[in-house]
């Protein structure tokens, strides 16, 4: 066989591969929601934290990764984990941890750039209408809080899903809309209302594609009018084309390939629809029908057949590949929530049953964007609810100029410098700087150690006492400085057998290090009460100390000052 027949045939096989036979690496923002008493988050207890003033509990909102080899798909993990152990132990830990408790995009999210956008409508019962949406931007690798806002009612930020588009640079969204946010060219137009039972200008609500400003999250409409379809997804391909699926399908007959169909043979199901961003109209295809007397008309479809899948109108998310504008991937629900009964007819059980009648279940389907053929490709055991998803490594934003966080107070961070009993003193400075204090100690006493951020920085102290912090790069940065007693009689001959002990300041107590085994510990307060005493039974050893109060630390012959 030569070389061309070998290519050729090569070529063919390769052509013979399924399509969906590559691993992808799928991460969204999402939370299990199956849970015997019902759609109640679990949550693990952490413990009492005494700087935040608040109870600490680990709940399963958070980014997670699944991943697709072709034939399997892993169960949802969270990425990056959250342990309890390593929780409780570190208080930054706990902040980051309790942090995500908030990763909650009721109203939709979005990833771009490496960054993660949720917005978390406000129950209004229980807030004023002028603080509806709160509006959070991510980290999307480490899960950190970068920045929060409030945004009000008037704001119009639900959405069925945002998505950037590399080919303008913008971002775009179906937002939920009230007649009366929209511009009046469009709502006293007489053809807007004309399928309308009435002017249902005052508090009616549809979907409306817009673009969103990431800096003001000012949302412009697009479409001239709104659309009474209930939109589930939202996705934009690396070719710039946008697609959204509604919920659809409920009762019908399944076929042999597990697809559901109307009476008339037609799949039905979740529905998906291109969308013209620049009329901000869905795409359709003029078809011939029939009336019941016979007369034909034109009518206007979809351009693709449905899904066949079940679906409901809860949140669910889609994305695609870049290297694949193609597929559309689609984390939809498994049977639109029901089952089939004690009696076998298809109806809702009771939730307690969900492990035998796999209600709410949850699976990944992919979608060919041309054709409409869509495939389920594996069962999600449990209620997974995803706002945003997305493929590691190979989104369309990746690299973009677009940045989410990108706001006037995106720069705002400080320094807490003092603490006094009862409060915190925090000096407002700017990421990507770096700030020099000079370090004054009281007669008697001498620097023993810095550290920033849980961060030893001793060593550069300069001889003239000022230390200079690292770059700041968090929202929320501490400087600790422990003070040492000089003793008198050691300060022209000092002992060359002096403890070599390290008494390091940090969030929630004192690190203490190059100890040895059998030192005593002594804690006192500033008045000179005994607090804590033990010996140490490692050259280690972390001690928990409330926050906001000044403490002398004794181990060996080291005496130390340190507020924490």
């Amino acid at each position: 066989m030569n070389n061309f027949k070998l290519a050729a045939l090569a070529l063919a096989l390769l052509l013979c591969l399924p399509m969906g036979a590559q691993n992808i690496k799928l991460k969204g923002i999402g939370h299990d929601n199956r849970y015997d008493d019902g759609d109640q988050m679990k949550s693990t207890y952490v413990g009492w934290n005494s700087e935040l003033g608040k109870t600490i509990f680990i709940v399963d909102n958070g980014i997670y990764k699944m991943d697709w080899n072709g034939t399997s798909l892993s169960t949802p993990e969270k990425e990056p984990a959250v342990v309890a152990s390593e929780v409780r132990a570190d208080n930054d830990k706990q902040i980051w941890a309790t942090n995500f408790n908030l990763m909650y995009g009721n109203s939709g999210a979005a990833y771009v750039n490496g960054k993660l956008m949720t917005v978390m409508s406000r129950d209004e019962q229980s807030t004023t209408d002028d603080e509806l949406f709160a509006v959070r931007i991510w980290d999307a690798a480490t899960g950190e809080l970068l920045s929060s806002e409030i945004k009000p009612k008037s704001a119009t930020l639900e959405s069925a899903g945002m998505c950037y588009n590399p080919k303008d640079g913008k971002v775009y969204g179906l937002f939920y809309m009230t007649g009366q946010s929209l511009p009046d060219e469009i709502t006293s137009d007489p053809d807007y209302f004309e399928d309308q039972d009435a002017d249902m200008t005052d508090g009616d609500a549809g979907y409306c594609l817009c673009t969103l400003d990431v800096t003001t999250m000012k949302v412009t409409p697009i479409t001239p009018g709104l659309y009474y379809y209930n939109f589930v997804t939202f996705a934009i391909n690396s070719e710039g084309r946008a697609f959204a699926l509604t919920s659809g399908g409920a009762n019908g007959t399944i076929d042999e390939e597990g697809k559901m169909r109307n009476i008339d043979g037609e799949l039905t199901g979740a529905q998906l629809w291109e969308f013209d961003l620049t009329t901000g109209l869905l795409k359709t295809k003029a078809v011939e029908k029939f009336d019941d007397g016979g007369e034909a008309y034109t009518d206007q479809e979809p351009l693709v057949p449905a899904t066949g899948y079940c679906s409901q109108y809860r949140r669910q998310a889609a994305c695609f590949a870049a290297s694949n504008p193609d597929k559309m991937y689609w984390v939809g629900y498994y049977n639109s929530g029901k089952g089939v009964n004690d009696w076998g007819s298809w109806s809702s059980l009771s939730d307690k049953e969900w492990r035998t009648n796999g209600k709410y279940d949850t699976a990944l389907y992919e979608i060919d964007v041309n054709t409409g053929q869509t495939t389920r490709l594996a069962k999600i055991d449990n209620r997974w609810i995803f706002s945003a998803l997305w493929i590691d490594g190979d989104d369309a934003s990746d690299g973009s100029d677009i940045d989410l966080n990108d706001k006037e107070t995106a720069n705002d961070a400080y320094i807490a410098l003092s603490t006094a009993d009862n409060g915190s003193i925090w000096q407002k400075v700017e990421k990507g700087q770096q700030y020099t204090y000079y370090l004054e100690p009281a007669i008697g006493w001498q620097v023993h150690s810095v550290t920033f951020n849980n961060q030893d920085i001793t060593d550069q102290l300069t001889e003239t006492g000022t230390i200079t912090t690292p770059v700041i790069s968090t929202e929320r940065s501490t400087l600790f400085v422990t003070f040492e007693l000089i003793d008198p009689d050691e300060i022209n001959s000092p002992k060359q057998s002096a403890s070599e002990v390290r008494i390091l300041g940090k969030k929630g107590g004192i690190s203490v290090q190059n100890a040895k085994v059998g030192d005593m510990l002594h804690v006192y307060s500033s008045d000179g009460r005994l607090l804590q005493s033990q010996k140490l039974v490692s050259d280690k050893a972390d001690i928990n100390l409330d926050s906001k109060n000044l403490y002398i630390i004794k181990v060996a012959d080291k005496v130390l000052k340190v507020r924490i």
